[in-house]
């Protein structure tokens, strides 16, 4: 049995949506217990309550699990030895979505998100839990955060950061769905990318291409945005996440072919996800 941790996030239920499609392994969903009656899984998928903040609650979640996948929520790794050991008292092996900023650039290695994820891939190390980690470039679903500001100015306001070479989730839920039920894979790092690096203001142009709409990225000053969005309340751990990417990374030329290898299949595009997703911005 697979226990999907982060099962309704944005790659999480994807990769929920993938295992059953391939009805190779029985699959059981993490949620939080204020989530549970709003949550909706595939016909045959079991949903166990917990929260990776209380991990000696994991116990019922994780009983008869084999494998997890993980999705670490957090900003920091804080607690993450806990949970690692609640998953290694009962499952075999793990699969951990992390970033492919680890071990990059020694200029970017004080981004807190991909210092996070170096830090998590350590913890997972040393518990001794036998491990595939997924390394992922930028997640296009991210973009979802600009669909207010698409729907009702046209125009996508913020920070210019280096072009990456998005991927789609779906593509990363497939690759998690093939390790998380072949053995072979275990103890290697795979890093996905998608087809392309795209910039922001490329992303926003293709969203306005789906939609039929003309749109435009306008860039904000780091500062600016940083100064909005802690008088918005924001937590500034939170804002310096956020914003690492235009202060800390360079441009990116990575494409790897991890997904093509993995499944048979190309991976998506970002217009393709920006024309599978259109509703979401209209």
């Amino acid at each position: 049995m697979i226990l999907v941790i982060g099962a309704t996030g944005n790659v999480g239920r994807h990769v929920l949506s993938q295992l059953h499609a391939t009805g190779t392994a029985d699959v059981r969903a993490l949620v939080l217990p204020s989530e549970a009656a709003a949550t909706r899984v595939p016909h045959g998928i079991s949903v166990a309550t917990g929260s990776l903040n209380t991990p000696e609650g994991l116990a019922k979640a994780l009983t008869g699990i084999k494998t997890v996948f993980l999705v670490w929520p957090f900003l920091t790794p804080q607690g993450a030895p806990a949970v690692l050991e609640a998953i290694a008292r009962h499952a075999q092996r793990l699969v951990y979505l992390s970033s492919i900023g680890v071990d990059g650039r020694p200029e970017e290695r004080d981004d807190p998100i991909f210092k996070l994820h170096a830090s998590m891939e350590r913890l997972i190390e040393e518990s001794g839990l036998p491990r595939t980690v997924l390394r992922v470039d930028t997640i296009a679903s991210n973009t979802l955060g600009w669909a207010e500001q698409i729907r009702t100015t046209g125009v996508v306001r913020g920070p210019l950061t280096a072009a990456t070479a998005v991927i789609d989730p779906r593509d990363i839920a497939a690759v998690a769905a093939r390790t998380l039920t072949d053995d072979t894979h275990l103890g290697a790092t795979y890093r996905l990318t998608g087809p392309q690096t795209i910039s922001r203001p490329e992303q926003v142009q293709a969203i306005g291409a789906a939609i039929g709409r003309e749109l435009r990225f306008e860039e904000v000053p780091v500062q600016d945005a940083r100064a909005q969005m802690l008088a918005d309340g924001r937590p500034p751990a939170l804002v310096d996440a956020l914003l690492s990417a235009a202060e800390n990374r360079s441009a990116s030329t990575q494409v790897t072919s991890t997904v093509a290898d993995l499944t048979g299949k190309p991976p998506r595009s970002f217009q393709q996800w920006a024309r599978d997703h259109r509703e979401t911005f209209r």
